[in-house]
């Protein structure tokens, strides 16, 4: 069917895995044989186009598995031996995915319950995602608070046949989103026989214990067929104390261990601590596991303490998810096929954030108050201990999520021409329930009230401003009850949904004229619809009855419509021209927001065993209904005061030591959308080769280029405060807009204290179109299969991708950043610059397999280099390649039943010791790039019934 030595080879490795079994078109269908008609009808359908098969970056079929466009394929077999639990886990893992992101281990962000990524440092939004070739909807909730993107985490992996990745800019074909590149999840479109695969697993550090079962069959009626899977998985969390490095404040690193505050009275002004406790911190020794006691900080200060406060967050998150996907088909006639289908992900997770943000304090309602004793005035800080709320486990946020995507369709040829259709409608739809534990402003306040701080005795006496308390002291060092914490404390819920329908049609005809090469081929694409978007939060986040909480709030929807034309056209017999243009409209609120799009892609074969190819183009990001709907919305979180630490003496490499309150500002940070948002764009290019020296061998190197502009602009809270550092050392131009759209930015109080600027109160963050990047990447992959005779075969695949360049541009005036020497940049500086990864199998028979796969994450910047932005100052650095191996063996005692037995990092490696760390820290790695959870082991059987 191909004949090229390429295709050949490119095929002969994809046949190492037995789950890739034939080619797939781009809705998951097999060409040549589509599930769900019979064998006759297949063969009508399909005689005309025996030489063709469609692929995942074209619309048209055609004779050559590789095109212009590069593609890398994960096969189901790939995801089971390399020991992959989740889809999301295999894409993070992949060579391309290079980029920091947050995840589980991110306590308190905005998503910390779903799983995505980012191609080659590009943003998370920026990659389009697939189902059977169809766009995935959007999760409801924000990534960071403010972005639009797609959550991986319910997608069943046992449903997967295979996923294709493009990399590099796909927008004239697949539309807005497609920047980075696109990522096609095909789903079973065919079972040979019912089958049932149970697995479980566990962690050598304890924690993460993970079982999960699915089920596929088969059914046929006359004309009517049926696929139906469901799949069933649940894994336990992951405590910090769980692992070593999280379990305690950091023992290694620039600083001695600090232990946290956990009882502490301190000025909010001057930064100096009063130690209050006549019983010096006896009372509370028995919480955080009896490892409370009293502890002193540089100068003398005083206060209660634990060094185990860290482990009582999870790392990873407790999750539930059950799935069902079906599949079916109605054979009209010869050239009419009805379609149907449905993937439904129900999704239930539990996370702790830990004790950090589990505390209570004066600052927050009171700013500081007046202790007439102590002739100052004063700040209380309290946190709570797993003693005090009845348990960690008991208090944990909650996440709901039901999803579905449904398509109906109908597809054939028009009588006896080249002309095939496709016209199908789809509706996806996700609902999310946030249940989060909160402490509510009114009843914590007047508990602490009534037991500590005693009435108000009026205001001030130098400000007129300031409330007055002489509280008992003793009291404030003292445990509470559960009972009195569940009295000032209870759960808020915040409800979000996204919903899309779009109605698309497709006419595709692959031998439209006879040219010297072959046959033209196009694809037309109409498309239509509407989606909506709706973030709605618990009222009570928003009106101040939650204590130092809020949320983001919006709900806005439009309509769009696309065109979409693709011409291939093989010019000479080793040349091929594939051009394609696509135009979008959205309508928001009566006003139109359009673009176009094109590509231009050429294949050049000197001879059939290499393949020449290159493409240029141009693609495009919508504005999201969040960037353009988003209400202001507020949030409340910490931020060194990078300025005043300085001013101080205390630059970013002796943060820790820093006085209160300027080491870890509370601040409240507002945000909003912007509706004359217009779309981002981008410029994009790659070339390349694939090489096939013989049948069962394949090398390919491809060169991509992104030239992004107008790109939405949100900025890190702590690099704006870092920024105003910069500028008021002189390291940045003062007068640069950088430097004053960061003082604009940051609101602050009335300074006390000579020399310093007063305390950082309000961060806004807008969302403009200003911003510029450019990437520079190149990716690489080999694959070979050997016959070693009576020994069986040996089959190993590798791919690489390196980010030769990276600059981003904040504002238009701005020098451009050069992200790879710049450790400081966000969110890109800690990106990682190269990953590889690759598989060697060995199968010496049918009955036993074995599979070793490895992978290599490249260096990164240490903190110190993070903090100050070079790699020169003492102490700075890069954090050694961290290597991962996992191994699997699967044999097969009867033709029916498969045994497997698999482990994920294999030693049990802990992320690169990151020495510069201050002892202030309790996890002392990236946790957007690292993980702690070390060794897995699973036991896996697969059984399938029938002959």
């Amino acid at each position: 069917m191909l004949k090229t030595p390429i295709a050949v080879a490119v095929l002969m490795a994809l046949a190492a895995s037995p789950a890739f079994a034939h080619a797939q078109d781009a809705a998951g269908t097999s060409v040549q044989d589509q599930a769900g008609q019979s064998n006759e009808s297949a063969d009508k359908a399909n005689a005309k186009r025996l030489q063709t098969v469609t692929v995942t970056g074209s619309l048209i079929p055609q004779t050559e598995i590789e095109t212009a466009t590069p593609v890398i394929t994960i096969t189901a077999q790939d995801l089971k031996v390399r020991g992959f639990t989740t889809v999301a886990e295999a894409l993070q893992q992949s060579s391309f995915a290079t980029g920091s992101v947050q995840g589980a281990q991110s306590s308190a962000s905005f998503t910390q319950g779903a799983q995505t990524l980012s191609m080659f440092g590009l943003p998370v939004g920026f990659v389009k995602y697939l189902i059977d070739g169809r766009p995935m909807g959007n999760f409801p909730g924000l990534y960071n608070g403010s972005d639009a993107f797609n959550n991986l985490s319910g997608i069943p992996m046992d449903m997967v046949d295979h996923i294709d990745i493009l990399p590099g800019g796909q927008s004239s074909l697949y539309g807005s989103d497609a920047i980075a590149g696109v990522i096609n999840i095909v789903l079973k479109k065919h079972v040979d026989a019912p089958s049932v695969d149970a697995r479980y697993g566990w962690r050598t550090g304890g924690g993460g214990a993970d079982r999960r079962i699915s089920f596929a069959d088969g059914f046929s009626a006359g004309k009517f067929n049926l696929l139906a899977g469901a799949q069933l998985q649940s894994t336990q969390p992951i405590w910090g104390f769980d692992r070593g490095p999280t379990k305690q404040y950091f023992t290694h690193g620039t600083s001695a261990p600090t232990a946290s505050r956990d009882f502490l009275v301190y000025s909010p002004f001057t930064g100096a601590y009063y130690f209050e406790d006549p019983n010096n911190c006896a009372n509370v020794t028995g919480l955080f596991g009896g490892t409370e006691g009293m502890r002193t900080r540089s100068g003398g200060r005083t206060y209660c303490g634990s060094f185990f406060t860290p482990g009582y967050k999870t790392v990873s998150n407790d999750d539930k998810t059950a799935n069902l996907y079906t599949h079916a088909t109605f054979d009209v006639n010869d050239n009419l096929q009805l379609y149907g289908d449905l993937l439904y992900n129900y999704e239930e997770q539990k996370y702790s954030i830990g004790s950090n943000y589990i505390w209570w304090g004066t600052g927050v309602d009171f700013g500081a108050y007046y202790d007439p004793n102590l002739d100052d005035f004063v700040d209380l800080q309290r946190a709570f201990a797993p003693e005090d709320v009845g348990g960690f486990k008991s208090i944990m946020d909650k996440q709901y999520e039901h999803s579905y995507m449904l398509t109906l369709g109908g597809k054939g040829t028009f009588g006896q021409s080249n002309w095939d259709y496709d016209l199908a409608f789809t509706h996806s739809d996700d609902k999310l329930l946030s249940h989060n534990f909160q402490r509510f402003a009114g009843p914590i306040d007047n508990y602490f009230i009534q037991h500590v701080l005693g009435p108000q005795q009026g205001l001030d006496p130098y400000y007129g401003a300031y409330p007055v308390f002489t509280p008992d002291y003793a009291a404030f060092y003292q445990p509470i009850s559960p009972a009195d914490f569940a009295s000032f404390t209870g759960y808020t819920d915040t409800h979000a949904k996204t919903w899309d329908n779009m109605l698309r049609g497709q006419l595709t005809n692959a031998s439209l004229f006879s040219l010297p090469g072959g046959d033209a081929g196009i694809a037309v694409v109409l498309e239509g619809g509407n989606q909506g978007w709706s973030y709605v939060p618990d009222p009570r986040l928003l009106n101040g009855e939650v204590w130092g909480t809020t949320d983001v709030q919006g709900a806005g929807h439009r309509s769009r419509y696309a065109a979409t034309t693709e011409l291939r056209l093989p010019l000479l017999s080793q040349v091929t021209l594939d051009a394609s243009g696509r135009y979008d409209n959205y309508k928001v609120g009566g006003e139109n927001v359009n673009h176009g799009t094109y590509n231009l892609g050429l294949e050049y074969r000197p001879f059939e065993s290499l393949l020449l190819r290159g493409r240029y183009g141009t693609a495009f990001k919508a504005p999201t209904l969040a960037d353009e709907f988003q209400g202001l919305s507020g949030y409340y979180s910490f931020v060194p005061d990078y300025l005043n630490c300085a001013r101080m003496g205390y630059d970013p490499s002796n943060i820790s030591n820093c006085p209160a309150p300027y080491d870890s500002t509370q601040f409240f940070g507002q945000q909003a959308g912007n509706r004359d948002l217009q779309p981002i764009t981008a410029k994009v290019w790659s070339y390349g080769f694939v090489w096939a020296p013989m049948s069962q061998m394949s090398f390919s190197v491809d060169y991509l280029h992104w030239d992004i502009d107008n790109e939405v602009n949100t900025q890190s809270v702590d690099q704006l405060s870092n920024t105003e550092y910069l500028c008021d050392i002189g390291t940045l131009d003062m007068n640069s807009p950088t430097c004053q759209n960061a003082f604009s930015q940051i609101t602050r109080g009335t300074s006390t204290t000579p020399g310093l600027l007063g305390q950082i109160q309000q961060i806004y963050t807008p969302k403009v179109n200003v911003s510029n990047e450019q990437v520079n990447a190149i990716t690489a992959s080999f694959s070979y299969v050997q016959d070693i005779g009576r020994f069986g075969k040996l089959a190993f695949a590798t791919s690489y991708s390196d980010v030769l360049k990276h600059t981003t541009q904040t504002y238009p005036t701005d020098p451009k950043v050069d992200v790879l020497r710049h450790p400081a940049a966000y969110p890109n500086g800690t990106d990682f610059k190269s990953k590889v990864n690759g598989s060697l199998t060995w199968t010496p028979n049918e009955t036993w397999s074995a599979t070793v796969y490895f992978n290599r994450y490249g260096s990164t910047p240490n903190y110190l280099a993070s903090a100050l932005d070079n790699y020169t100052d003492e102490g700075t650095g890069r954090l050694a390649p961290w290597i991962l191996y996992n191994a699997s063996v699967t044999y097969n005692p009867t033709r029916k039943l498969a045994l497997s037995f698999l482990v994920n990092n294999v030693f049990n490696k802990m992320p690169p010791l990151d020495r510069s760390y201050p002892g202030t820290t309790g996890s002392p790695y990236n946790d957007n790039n690292y993980n702690v959870y070390g060794r897995a082991m699973y036991v896996e059987a697969r059984y399938q019934f029938g002959d």
